[in-house]
């Protein structure tokens, strides 16, 4: 079975990214580096309700401003190989610093799925994130999990399926 579609996951250093990419591709992953640069680059298959993905795990960056080799590499395979959704990982404990890249991210007007991972975190410090509303806001789906426990995988995995599935029959309209 050929794959269907390519998802990248961006997303702050330790936010949960290399977690989320494990539990979805499991042993069907290598590691490298990408083409010339000693960053490590992770990819790997992950197969869904039939379907085959290939999942990237960007490096982790705080920004898509380029001033570091990590924002680069996040931003030029964005930008210039197109995923067909970016799942923006998004540490809960640390929302606005994480938010930053986000919308970012959302600018260049690429699809999106974002994972608030961490919940957990963010529940012992109190904080009360509403959800629903910052779907609304940014105006993508929002999935709560705890990848390091199994929390939400099963939604997140639902909500990039059904994401890439609207891409498609959006395309097809257009066509």
């Amino acid at each position: 079975m050929p794959l269907s579609s390519t998802i990248a996951l961006a997303g702050n250093p330790n936010a949960g990214k290399s977690t989320i990419f494990n539990a979805l591709t499991g042993s069907r992953q290598h590691v490298g580096n990408w083409p010339g640069k000693t960053v490590e680059k992770k990819e790997g298959t992950w197969t869904y309700q039939g379907r085959n993905y290939r999942v990237v795990d960007l490096p982790g960056t705080y920004s898509l401003t380029a001033f570091s080799l990590e924002e680069v590499i996040a931003r030029d395979f964005i930008i210039h190989e197109k995923p067909d959704l970016v799942v923006l990982v998004i540490d809960s404990a640390n929302l606005e610093r994480n938010l930053y890249l986000t919308v970012q991210v959302l600018e260049i007007g690429v699809r999106a799925v974002a994972a608030l991972n961490m919940s957990d975190q963010a529940a012992v410090r109190g904080m009360n994130i509403q959800k629903d509303k910052l779907e609304e806001v940014l105006s993508i789906p929002v999935v709560a999990t705890t990848a390091s426990k199994g929390h939400g995988l099963e939604e997140l995995k639902a909500a990039i399926a059904a994401e890439i599935i609207k891409n498609e029959v959006v395309q097809e309209q257009a066509a």
